[in-house]
């Protein structure tokens, strides 16, 4: 246990370090005052610049009652006041916060007024714009569909670049630091609310968090970090608490290699087409192989895959469930040392492979159908 709970320390440092650029960014209060951008780590972020007298000034209403709703559970909203589109956000930094405070009540922090665009736009504003570009306004909206005819008459290629297209825009940053959104200022709050909603919720961002992952470092997995998830994954519920699935974890690199040299004989063409190919295990340095009885087991086992999958993502690692090396497996005469070294026991079948590793790449999720879902009440 010591070793494991020496392992997630460890585990909790490096995704800090790894989620550092926004927190080495310093920025001015409304005294003038540096401030790190450090200070809010491990808070969720809502960063916005505003204007006093834009069309879009009542959403302070909405803005504050999302700060009053949600900064006991961790939420925090940064207020930039930028006066670069339509001159609308005249006078002193302490004028705009008396006019916010006396007629929005606003308790969230406001900082210096700053550029979000240009030579002399913030550092900050740079970063944001690079993590999360313009996506669009929704062209459905009677007021996104104004805001796009009006930004097109000044400039027809307006869309392709990433710049601030007016005031409001929002961006959510998680409490490791990532840009995940960009809000547009006709996007609603309900929907904004909603994403906070689950970043502020570890189990929730966790789930919505996970990708298959396809690409991976070189480095091995460290075991207290496979024991750990192994663990979550056998804590997941089965029928009448049989627990029917047989795991075994694959930390043999060699073993590894041995069966990828089978595979790459087998498949030559195929091998040749990928130029980053290293091993059959969509190169992942380590696998965890599930196997269950062969008159059943599979909804159990799919329980089990999914906490171990879970886990990892918690634990700075990407997995991603593979089928296709089960069939090869289970079909090549010559991979037969791989399934005798794993020692399934008699009567079980190798039902599927967790690639396990640390993550070489950051996939945007795809689009999930809701028309699916009905709720019947």
């Amino acid at each position: 246990m010591k070793r494991l709970l020496t392992c997630l320390l460890a585990t909790v440092c490096t995704l800090g370090i790894s989620a550092q650029g926004i927190y080495d960014i310093t920025v001015k209060d409304e005294a003038g005052r540096d401030v790190s951008l450090s200070e809010y780590r491990g808070k969720v972020l809502l960063i916005v610049n505003t204007a006093t007298r834009c069309g879009f000034t009542p959403q302070y209403t909405e803005l504050e009652a999302l700060y009053e709703k949600y900064h006991d559970a961790g939420l925090e909203i940064l207020d930039f006041p930028c006066n670069q589109f339509g001159q609308q956000a005249p006078g002193t930094i302490q004028e705009i916060h008396q006019f916010c405070t006396a007629n929005y009540s606003i308790r969230f922090p406001q900082f210096d007024k700053i550029d979000v665009n240009g030579a002399d736009e913030s550092p900050l504003y740079t970063y944001l714009k690079a993590q999360q570009g313009f996506g669009g306004f929704d062209l459905d909206d009677p007021t996104g569909k104004m805001m796009d005819e009006m930004l097109r008459r000044q400039d027809a290629g307006y869309a392709e670049k990433s710049d601030i297209k007016w005031n409001f825009t929002k961006f959510l940053v998680t409490r490791e630091g990532r840009v995940i959104r960009r809000y547009e200022p006709t996007d609603k709050v309900a929907d904004i609310e909603a994403d906070i909603c689950v970043e502020l919720n570890p189990v929730i961002s966790t789930i919505m968090a996970r990708r298959s992952i396809r690409k991976y470092l070189d480095r091995p997995v460290e075991h207290e970090k496979l024991e750990m998830v192994v663990r979550c994954g056998i804590n997941a519920p089965s029928g009448m608490n049989r627990q029917p699935w047989i795991v075994r974890v694959v930390e043999d690199q060699q073993l590894i290699a041995d069966v990828t040299e089978v595979y790459k004989r087998e498949n030559a063409e195929q091998v040749s087409r990928d130029p980053g190919f290293k091993n059959m295990f969509r190169n992942a340095p380590n696998i965890i192989c599930v196997c269950t009885p062969a008159n059943g087991g599979d909804l159990d086992a799919g329980l089990l895959g999914e906490n171990m999958m879970l886990a990892a993502q918690s634990l700075g690692l990407g997995t991603c469930c593979l089928g296709g090396p089960v069939r090869f497996l289970t079909t090549s005469a010559d991979a037969r040392f791989f399934l005798e070294r794993l020692d399934i026991p008699e009567g079980y079948r190798l039902n599927y492979i967790l690639a396990i590793g640390y993550p070489d790449e950051q996939p945007e999720a795809r689009p999930r159908d809701a028309s699916k879902v009905k709720y019947i009440q």
